[in-house]
């Protein structure tokens, strides 16, 4: 018998939230994609939710107030998916809502560390009326893990393919690459690459007004500065070898304002375009390292309408077949959203995931707390 989950995924990005119906048949890997809905940031809970990736005055009251209020955009976005979806709220198993990330320290300070996504996974549940789960990366950080990146598995289940190297190539705010190898069960490994479009998107927004750079249009008219993208690669992450994550803990302003401080001459647009040689450089780097014998590249998230970033990643990778998600099934914006329906389904059947060779986990864990209807 067929379940049908809906999963909502508000990324590093800060561009909006993507919510996915996804129908689940019972021995069938492959996931049907039922509908799509997109809901734009409202302008100031982003500026808040950014501002809440550093310590603030009253932060704990800003953080649940912007929890509440995201919960109530999810609604909205499950309201859209549900007005087109006849069946109705009733043939919901359940939905799967990631939350947003705040902070990602995993196996810091005191050993075990922690992982936030702000969400208030009760309330939304009571807005819809449906199972909501929730919190799925905080059982993987508790079992020595790096709680990210989770989507491996879900890559795996979708565009694995026995008896070749497949690599899928995540690109939001950070950047993430997942390698399945060709046995596929247990044949998998994961990992953050390094910056994808947050770094980007914030010299955008206040050199040029905009909130991205549109299909890398900016990008493509500046030049690489060699010595800054040397400066910036010389960052200890990228040289650590996997397991390993990252996020805005990191890769922020003040990351770059560092490195930037002996290139106070260079046109904000030639930075950009040294920006994007970063995440395409981090990116092409990681997979010839961990997937050398792999000939097809899949990419999702916003990366992937990026028509610059990918024009630099296939250039990278001349041996290489760089395609977007949309030629393989799923839209790039809706492959996230679709593992959180996908884990919300293995979460409620209790069906743990085999993470240990993407995250460090001890071991398979079942991830997700469960807020009943």
């Amino acid at each position: 018998m067929a379940a049908h989950c809906i999963g909502l995924m508000s990324g590093s990005s800060l561009d909006g939230v993507d919510g996915v119906i996804v129908r689940l048949a019972e021995g069938s890997a492959l996931p049907q994609l039922v509908d799509h809905a997109h809901h734009p940031l409202p302008s100031p809970l982003a500026v808040q939710l950014l501002a809440l990736n550093q310590s603030g005055c009253n932060e704990l009251h800003r953080a649940a107030l912007a929890a509440n209020a995201l919960m109530r955009l999810y609604a909205d976005v499950v309201g859209q998916l549900l007005s087109r979806f006849y069946p109705g709220a009733a043939h919901i198993t359940a939905i799967g809502a990631h939350g947003q990330t705040v902070r990602h320290q995993p196996q810091m300070h005191d050993g075990t560390g922690y992982t936030l996504q702000l969400a208030n996974p009760a309330l939304l549940a009571e807005l819809t009326g449906i199972t909501v789960v929730a919190d799925f990366r905080s059982r993987d950080v508790a079992a020595g893990g790096q709680g990210a990146p989770l989507v491996p598995v879900f890559h795996q289940s979708v565009f694995g393919r026995s008896g070749q190297t497949t690599a899928v190539l995540n690109i939001g705010g950070i950047a993430n690459l997942t390698v399945i190898g060709p046995q596929l069960a247990d044949d998998l490994i994961g990992f953050d690459c390094g910056p994808g479009n947050v770094l980007m998107d914030n010299w955008c927004q206040r050199h040029f007004g905009h909130p991205f750079d549109k299909d890398g249009h900016l990008a493509a008219t500046g030049r690489v500065v060699a010595d800054l993208l040397s400066a910036l690669l010389t960052d200890p992450f990228f040289a650590r070898r996997p397991p390993k994550s990252t996020g805005r803990d990191l890769f922020n302003p003040d990351w770059l304002a560092r490195h930037l401080a002996t290139f106070a001459d260079q046109p904000p647009v030639n930075v950009l375009t040294t920006l994007a040689e970063l995440s395409a450089s981090a990116c092409a780097a990681s997979l010839l390292q961990h997937a050398p014998d792999s000939r097809l590249l899949i990419v999702c998230g916003g990366g992937a309408l990026n028509a610059h970033l990918m024009q630099r990643i296939q250039a990278l990778l001349p041996g290489v077949v760089v395609a977007s998600s949309q030629a393989h099934g799923i839209a790039p914006m809706q492959v996230e959203a679709a593992a959180f329906a996908w884990l919300a389904h293995q979460a409620i059947g209790r069906v743990p995931c085999r993470l240990q060779n993407v995250t460090g986990s001890r071991g398979p864990r079942v991830l997700g707390a469960i807020y009943p209807a």
